[in-house]
C-alpha cells in the first residue's frame, strides 16, 4: 500500500506525462502553420474574446510580460494582430486580431478542435466531465496554497 507521499508523487508523474504527451500531439497541427503554442493561444484568445489589454492576455495564457511583448511583436510583424493605445489611460495597450489573423485562426481552429476531441476520446463523456472537475479542484487547491 502506498503512503500519502508516494501516491502524491505518482499522481504528479502521471499528470505531467499525460499533459506532455497531449500537448505535444496538439502542437503538431499548430506547428504546420509556423506558429508556436503561445502564439496560437494569443490569436485564439483574441479571436474568441475580442480586443484585450496586453496584461490580461498574459494572465489568461500564463505568460510573463517580457515574454508577452516578444510574442505580440512577432505576431504584429506577421500582420496577425495590432496594438491600440487606450485613449483614457495611456498605460494600457489593447491588442486586437487583424483580418489576416482571424482568417488564419478560422482555417486552423476547426481542425484543432477536432484534434483535441480525438485526443480526449480515450475517456468517455462521463470520465471527461469527472476529470474536468477533479483537475479544476486540484488547480484551485494549489492556487489557494500559494495565497
Amino acid at each position: 500500500m502506498q503512503n500519502d507521499q508516494e501516491r502524491a508523487l505518482k499522481l504528479f508523474i502521471v499528470l505531467s506525462r499525460a499533459s506532455k504527451v497531449i500537448a505535444e500531439e496538439a502542437h503538431k497541427l499548430i506547428d504546420n502553420y509556423s506558429l508556436n503554442p503561445t502564439e496560437f493561444g494569443v490569436l485564439e484568445l483574441l479571436y474568441h474574446r475580442g480586443r484585450q489589454p496586453i496584461q490580461k492576455i498574459g494572465q489568461k495564457i500564463l505568460l510573463r510580460s517580457g515574454s508577452m511583448t516578444y510574442v505580440v511583436n512577432r505576431l504584429e510583424v506577421r500582420g496577425f494582430l495590432e496594438r491600440n493605445f487606450s485613449e483614457e489611460d495611456k498605460r494600457i495597450t489593447y491588442i486586437a486580431i487583424t483580418k489576416e489573423g482571424a482568417t488564419l485562426i478560422e482555417s486552423i481552429f476547426p481542425e484543432h478542435a477536432e484534434n483535441i476531441r480525438q485526443l480526449m476520446s480515450g475517456l468517455s463523456e462521463h470520465e471527461q466531465e469527472t476529470a474536468i472537475k477533479i483537475v479544476r479542484k486540484l488547480g484551485l487547491s494549489v492556487n489557494d496554497l500559494s495565497l
